[in-house]
């Protein structure tokens, strides 16, 4: 679970950074750089070795 996880939050980032440089989605983007983020936290609070 803890990797599918971190899969997902990289998943969102390289998402988010193809968005930002590529496209202009407005705030779909952010959200999926949030949502990233918050996944990274949540493993590293988790004590998730990344």
């Amino acid at each position: 679970m803890g990797n599918l996880l971190y899969l997902i939050a990289v998943i969102l980032i390289i998402g988010w950074a193809i968005g930002f440089i590529g496209f202009h989605a407005g705030g779909l983007i952010h959200i999926l750089l949030v949502i990233a983020i918050i996944a990274v936290i949540l493993r590293i609070i988790r004590g998730g070795n990344i």
